[in-house]
């Protein structure tokens, strides 16, 4: 079984758009755990209102400031699946995204995918409840013309092939609003580094450490991409001192 990850924090009409697609997937054999940095009433009142088709799990944690890496262990922690896929709660998946997720996985290796970016406009126009994880490449393209979405090849979809390993020590781009990994691993490595707080870097980290544990990069290029919604820019604040630790451990590998 599939364990689905959404990472959230105060914005229950994205996560309600995230959740909704969940419930379209053409595969259904996976369960949902939230992890919750901190929401407050509104995302509680969603998730208790929603009717979905799956098993789901909320996790909060007191807000105490970005934990975003705290919030993930807590929800895989919680998981009962042996494969673990991480979504953003604003980025929507299309209706195959875990059929090709499962496609995809393999033994040895985490699946790094990628997003489509859409626009401000455009993310007020669908949200909070437009299915556009039902599009078709008609529709898509008709929003990469009208500049609603940046990019269209992503929504491509290639089988899997021996080229999807050709940079399999590539730590670069690999983000946890997409991305897959074997429960196992995923504790071999002890998760996310709890020390990361504020903006930036704990997934490049966490995938250093996958990679100095001999697991592999495969490309989700594709196969398996998102609709990232638009949002405003995170404070940064403490982003150089994430870097400097994700350096330390660059210098391992």
């Amino acid at each position: 079984m599939n364990s689905i990850i959404i990472t959230t924090y105060n914005r229950p009409d994205a996560l309600a758009l995230v959740l909704n697609a969940l419930a379209a997937q053409s595969c259904q054999n996976f369960e949902v755990i939230i992890a919750d940095d901190g929401s407050s009433q509104p995302t509680f009142d969603l998730i208790q209102q929603l009717e979905l088709p799956y098993s789901i799990q909320h996790i909060w944690q007191p807000d105490q400031g970005f934990r975003a890496a705290m919030a993930r262990n807590r929800a895989a922690a919680a998981a009962q699946g042996d494969y673990f896929i991480f979504l953003d709660g604003d980025c929507v998946p299309t209706t195959d995204f875990i059929f090709r997720h499962q496609l995809l996985a393999e033994k040895n290796c985490f699946v790094a995918g990628n997003r489509i970016l859409l626009s401000q406009k455009f993310t007020d126009q669908i949200l909070p409840n437009t299915p556009i994880w039902q599009w078709n490449i008609k529709q898509y393209l008709a929003a990469y013309l009208r500049r609603d979405i940046n990019r269209i090849l992503p929504l491509i979809r290639l089988p899997d092939h021996k080229w999807r390993k050709y940079k399999h020590k590539k730590w670069q781009g690999a983000k946890t609003c997409n991305l897959a990994v074997w429960r196992d691993d995923f504790f071999q490595v002890k998760g996310f580094d709890e020390d990361f707080q504020g903006w930036g870097h704990e997934d490049a980290e966490f995938v250093v450490r996958l990679l100095q544990h001999g697991v592999i990069r495969k490309e989700g290029r594709f196969a398996v991409p998102v609709l990232h919604l638009w949002h405003p820019e995170q404070d940064r604040q403490l982003e150089i001192v994430n870097r400097q630790r994700l350096q330390q451990g660059l210098s391992n590998l």
